[in-house]
């Protein structure tokens, strides 16, 4: 990672959203997680700031 991204399961877990990382990934692969509105699949996925995270019924905005 550098200053500009973040891993989308490694920002789930820095917002405190999931425990683990074991955690962040099932929840990534049952489609619970949308990034900007869409569902994302991927827990690699790179977020950027600006990009809005959606997790239940919970938003966050990436700021970096």
């Amino acid at each position: 990672m550098d200053d500009t991204t973040i891993k989308l399961d490694q920002f789930l877990k820095w917002k405190g959203l999931v425990d683990t990382g074991g955690q962040a990934k099932l929840a990534i692969q049952d489609g619970e997680v949308r990034v900007n509105g869409v569902i994302e699949t991927r827990r690699g996925r790179k977020l950027v700031a600006g990009d809005r995270v959606t997790i239940g019924n919970q938003t966050f905005r990436v700021e970096l």
